[in-house]
């Protein structure tokens, strides 16, 4: 199976472009998408289910890096584990990191045996093969967690520029996100209000809160607001 793994921190957030970039490259793929706010693997609900159904030989795909963790060590640990699953990883990004790239390496091993018939040189040769063997795979690793390590520091960096900018804007005296007790008004919430006075029972319709709530596909957070602002309206 190939699988095109597609994830955004927050609902205002647009996957489409991670499917697009996933599909051009590999159009038979299996796009699982996931929407998730935090920065831990335990909770990703869709992840979790990928990670235990890929079986060896299975590939799955990320636009870039930082859509399989947003933090280094997580995601090298990750790596590891899937890679030692068999499972073969592909980073569009990031290619120089594909499992593919790391596999590579540990075929690349030096695996001479030299035998001079002197016992002293032969361990010598030895200890020298297996110090560069090891390099190689330090190495690639390396790389691997660099490229996580980086995918975090810019995380970071977009963060702190966004703060930055929003203390910038409140010093110059402009407004700063939605006011107090205003609403604010978008396509969507109009479908959704729409959908909700005629399927909601506390309306024109007979479904109960549970079920509007998986037809209209909105979080039980908004779909409850939404009801308090028709209410008043």
């Amino acid at each position: 199976m190939v699988y095109g793994y597609c994830r955004i921190s927050t609902p205002k957030q647009s996957i489409e472009r991670q499917v697009r970039n996933i599909m051009k490259a590999y159009p038979d793929a299996h796009i699982v998408r996931e929407v998730f706010t935090g920065t831990k693997f335990q909770g990703r609900k869709e992840f979790e289910k990928l990670y235990k159904a890929a079986q060896p030989g299975d590939t799955i795909i990320f636009d870039e890096v930082s859509r399989m963790s947003r933090t280094a060590e997580e995601g090298f640990t990750l790596y590891k584990e899937l890679f030692n699953k068999g499972i073969n990883l592909i980073f569009l990004k990031e290619p120089h990191i594909n499992t593919a790239t790391y596999k590579q390496s540990m075929e690349a091993q030096l695996n001479l045996s030299l035998k001079s018939g002197d016992q002293a040189t032969d361990e010598l040769m030895k200890t020298i093969l297996d110090a560069l063997n090891r390099y190689i795979l330090t190495l690639a690793q390396k790389q691997i967690l660099f490229a996580f390590e980086q995918s975090e520091k810019e995380v970071q960096d977009l963060r702190r520029r966004t703060r930055e900018g929003l203390e910038t804007a409140k010093l110059n005296g402009k407004q700063v996100g939605q006011r107090k007790g205003e609403r604010l008004t978008t396509k969507k919430s109009i479908q959704a209000k729409e959908l909700i006075l005629k399927h909601s029972r506390d309306f024109n319709g007979s479904l109960n809160d549970n079920d509007c709530i998986k037809l209209i596909g909105i979080s039980r957070k908004t779909y409850y607001k939404y009801k308090r602002e028709l209410v008043q309206a």
